[in-house]
């Protein structure tokens, strides 16, 4: 799959095959109607690219239901460092997102002594896009359609880069994790849980 490359200025670098093909400075208009189908605009990309942040795009042939492990076998990455955006809401239906390594799971006991609620529990997919403007398996922590508190597994800090959604089915962004608890404002927790 090619990585799109987006650097703070806005400049679109594809790099496949360890050639860089500018598509900003081609004259052939179909080069350029191209260059657009690849970074499609999404609430989250406009964030990261107004934020200055060094990222990179990763398209991926996304599979219903396969999450985190068919993107990090997709794209030949750790699932450690593919990071789920997961909405959740406490006892008073106050949502929240919490930021989790792909190969982890979310203790909501932990996670709702952390945050100070009686208890958490996961959205349903209707109501975690009422509250993000995405659908589910394209939700990203980038843009959502309210302000929403974020947590972020502590652990994420400890990787340098990280794959996130980035508001689409199937695109991934990459970016450092200082970034990503930057941009996100997120609050490092220890909520995970090792599946077993």
């Amino acid at each position: 799959m090619p990585e799109i490359s987006m650097d703070p200025f806005g400049l679109q670098q594809n790099k496949i095959a360890g050639m860089n093909d500018m598509r900003r400075t081609s004259s052939n208009k179909e080069d350029i109607e191209m260059a657009k189908e690849k970074i499609p605009s999404t609430p989250a990309l406009r964030v990261l690219k107004k934020s200055g942040v060094s990222f990179s795009l990763h398209p991926y042939r996304y599979e219903e239901k396969g999450g985190t492990e068919v993107a990090a076998r997709e794209l030949g990455v750790d699932e450690h460092a593919v990071i789920k955006t997961l909405v959740m809401e406490d006892e008073a239906r106050e949502p929240l997102v919490i930021l989790m390594h792909g190969d982890r799971k979310v203790s909501t006991k932990e996670l709702a002594r952390a945050v100070k609620a009686k208890r958490v529990h996961p959205c349903e997919p209707d109501t975690a896009h009422r509250h993000t403007g995405y659908f589910v398996g394209g939700t990203s922590p980038f843009g959502t359609r309210r302000a929403l508190k974020v947590y972020m597994e502590r652990t994420i800090l400890d990787l340098d880069q990280v794959y996130v959604n980035a508001g689409r089915k199937g695109l991934l962004a990459r970016l450092s994790s200082p970034d990503l608890a930057g941009l996100t404002g997120a609050e490092p927790v220890n909520v995970a849980i090792t599946p077993g």
